[in-house]
């Protein structure tokens, strides 16, 4: 897995999901908004980086015993241990919280080893502790019970499906206040490029806006003011 440039990653860290949303509708993709997930500490920034994977199957009794743990290539171990830093860890947990997809010393070791954060359609235990950590991690709920109860990690680094939305690795992931987009990597630089754009002329909006103008002609720009408008504006703040 590449390594994302450090100036696109930059870019995409200015930008909101909604934003990449509508970019990435303009394209065709209508369905990269992750469902039914949420940030545990909504404070710990914007998160990007690359996919890297992890799914669960329904666990199985006779193949999923409390002691597969004892085996070091146990794939939920592998993916904390084999994650790339600056990636994020995207775990298929068939959208079942009931039972975890992890814990606060997995996603520790995860946050130690450098990874940009991790984000489950099923749920974290421990999860007070995870949401004091300063790499985000994003969950659908709190889950108490151990993984083995209902799930069976099976493999990593393999396409997925999280919150119904089609993963594979090294798609590149962007998680902030509302939720996680998922952007195709080949599309990555045009769909920050414009992401940019879009914020610039939404910030001039917003100021218009609260300034008492009416968006009639102002969004979208349909008249020769206001698009005179927002290149003065952004000539003056230098955007």
């Amino acid at each position: 897995m590449t390594q994302l440039d450090p100036s696109l990653r930059d870019a995409l860290k200015t930008v909101s999901t909604a934003t990449l949303c509508t970019a990435l509708f303009k394209r065709g993709l209508r369905n990269q908004f992750i469902q039914d997930v949420r940030p545990l500490n909504p404070a710990a920034g914007t998160m990007v980086g690359e996919a890297f994977t992890l799914r669960y199957i329904p666990a199985r009794e006779d193949l999923n015993p409390i002691t597969v743990f004892q085996n070091p290539n146990h794939p939920q171990r592998q993916a904390i241990e084999q994650c790339p830093p600056g990636a994020v860890l995207v775990i298929d947990s068939r959208k079942d919280a009931r039972a975890a997809s992890a814990g606060s010393i997995l996603v520790t070791r995860l946050m130690q080893r450098g990874g940009a954060g991790i984000v489950t359609d099923g749920g974290f235990r421990d999860s007070p502790e995870i949401a004091q950590m300063p790499m985000p991690a994003y969950h659908q709920r709190p889950s108490a019970p151990t993984n083995l109860t209902l799930h069976q990690a099976l493999e990593f680094n393999v396409p997925i499906g999280c919150g119904d939305v089609a993963v594979f690795p090294g798609d590149v992931i962007v998680g902030d206040a509302e939720g996680v987009v998922v952007i195709p990597r080949e599309m990555a630089q045009d769909i920050a490029d414009e992401a940019v754009e879009m914020t610039a002329f939404e910030d001039f909006v917003t100021e218009q806006v609260r300034g008492g103008r009416s968006i009639i002609g102002l969004y979208p720009p349909t008249t020769e003011e206001a698009r005179q408008d927002f290149a003065a504006w952004r000539q003056a703040q230098r955007r």
